[in-house]
């Protein structure tokens, strides 16, 4: 009785679009692929050459920026419960900060990275196409501290990004509820 009133409530939900959908497991290849380029790249320093896995680094740092941005727009324009009304206010209010924590992260790194490379006067040559300008001016003071307080971002973006894939797989696997498969392509 009680699987019957969840499959119907839970068929009643809205779930994410194509687009949403595409745009989520975009930034989360995205940012698979920038961890591991980080992970692999040289240090940054004014000796670092260009065209190494700096650049690509700094390549998908813009394009997460651009992508959270268009995801974020998409976002207000087409709302999605997060959850069904029939969720403790604690999980309604966890969910709501963590995606919050999630799209400050995904702004704030890159921003964070375009500063830095501003600091170190170094080029951010996106894909080899364009260049785009510094934002802010050389300071050699300043650009390792701002590559210390990116490098401890990410790793507190990689915090949130690992509580929101344990509370989906709790709710996939522990309350059988659709909060998971909204997000899946193909699901509702």
């Amino acid at each position: 009785m009680e699987e019957k009133l969840v499959q119907e409530r839970t068929a009643k939900e809205p779930g994410y679009g194509s687009v949403a959908k595409f745009l989520h497991w975009l930034i989360v290849a995205l940012l698979i692929a920038q961890f591991a380029v980080a992970w692999t790249m040289p240090d940054i320093n004014p000796r670092t050459p260009p065209n190494t896995l700096v650049d690509l680094h700094f390549s998908i740092g813009v394009t997460i920026l651009f992508i959270a941005l268009l995801r974020l727009l998409w976002r207000w324009r087409y709302p999605v419960p997060l959850m069904s009304d029939n969720v403790p206010v604690w999980q309604d209010w966890t969910a709501r900060v963590t995606h919050g924590l999630l799209y400050l992260l995904l702004f704030l790194l890159p921003i964070l990275g375009w500063v830095d490379a501003g600091f170190r006067a170094l080029p951010i040559n996106i894909y080899e196409m364009v260049t785009i300008p510094p934002i802010i001016g050389a300071s050699r003071a300043l650009a390792g501290t701002t590559g210390d307080i990116h490098a401890l971002v990410s790793y507190v973006l990689l915090g949130i990004v690992g509580l929101h894939v344990l509370a989906a797989l709790y709710h996939h696997l522990w309350l059988r509820d659709r909060v998971f498969l909204r997000m899946l392509p193909g699901g509702r």
